[in-house]
């Protein structure tokens, strides 16, 4: 039973990238990144507002790195793959998000003196291989030639944003409850994204968009990250991260029954490929120097 909360919030979330790539179209960038978030305040206030209120005087020797985490996590992540479903498929955008457990792993060998492993190394040129072969759709050649694909350049520095996020959570190690902490970040997005909400176009909330708005909002920004806090108190940190590796799976099954998107061999050698740098490095410990 325990394993049902990782896996749900898993789901939920490769649903939202097949969402983030509907809404392409439906509603620009801008407009549902601010309305998720807007919408996500609005439903967290009357619940979290009286808690963070009574907490004030422990977290405002925090305010500084909360804004950085709502900027890194849900403002520039999340806006970069709204923008990035434009011009990507989901399928990719999911093969590439499957990176960030190593991103976040190499940030914690650099800066927090993380042993480095066999297992690290060789994780990072296999998944570096699966996802070369992924965005130069199974031609690394033509690559080099005629360069990386925008949307797929744009969810490459997404996935480094929210790996820089998490590496930041466990740097930082707030002493805050985890609901409060969130919902101060759904603040902070709120206010970074309403100038760009201001300044560029708008499609307006209709009948075509506002499921997808919805969706984005409830179970990927609230319910999920509640299951998945869930998960890690039930399962622990390690174990639960492992969940994480089978969201380029689960998205390319969701983008193939919904979007009828094609799943083409350098999606499944590419896919294969990044998992198993992932798991190289999550399993393989052996410190590279004793």
């Amino acid at each position: 039973m325990n394993y049902a909360f990782p896996l749900f919030a898993i789901l939920i979330w490769a649903g939202n990238t097949v969402v983030t790539k509907m809404a392409a179209g439906a509603i620009f960038p801008a407009e549902i990144g601010f309305y998720r978030w807007l919408l996500a305040g609005v439903l967290f206030t009357p619940f979290l507002l009286p808690g963070v209120w009574r907490n004030r005087a422990a977290i405002r020797p925090h305010l500084g790195k909360v804004a950085v985490l709502g900027v890194l996590g849900m403002a520039v992540y999340q806006s970069l793959a709204y923008f990035a479903a434009g011009i990507t498929s989901a399928t990719n955008m999911g093969i590439i998000l499957s990176l960030m457990p190593l991103m976040s792993l190499a940030l914690s060998i650099a800066w927090l003196g993380q042993r480095l492993t066999y297992g690290a190394l060789a994780g990072a040129m296999v998944s570096f291989i699966g996802v070369l072969e992924v965005v130069s759709a199974g031609a690394p050649v033509t690559l080099l030639q005629q360069g990386l694909n925008v949307g797929d350049l744009l969810m490459l520095i997404a996935t480094l944003a929210y790996a820089l996020y998490s590496f930041l959570l466990k740097k930082w190690q707030l002493r805050l409850p985890p609901l409060q902490l969130l919902y101060l970040q759904v603040l902070v997005a709120i206010v970074v994204l309403l100038p760009l909400f201001m300044l560029l176009d708008k499609t307006g909330l209709n009948g075509h968009n506002l499921g997808l708005v919805l969706y984005a909002c409830v179970l990927a920004s609230m319910i999920a990250p509640l299951v998945w806090m869930q998960a890690v108190q039930r399962l622990g940190p390690s174990r639960t991260t492992l969940f994480f590796n089978l969201l380029p799976v689960v998205t390319a099954l969701i983008a193939a029954s919904v979007l009828d998107e094609r799943l083409a061999s350098y999606h499944l050698i590419g896919g294969l490929l990044t998992l198993l740098g992932v798991i190289l490095a999550e399993r393989w410990t052996t410190p590279v120097r004793r």
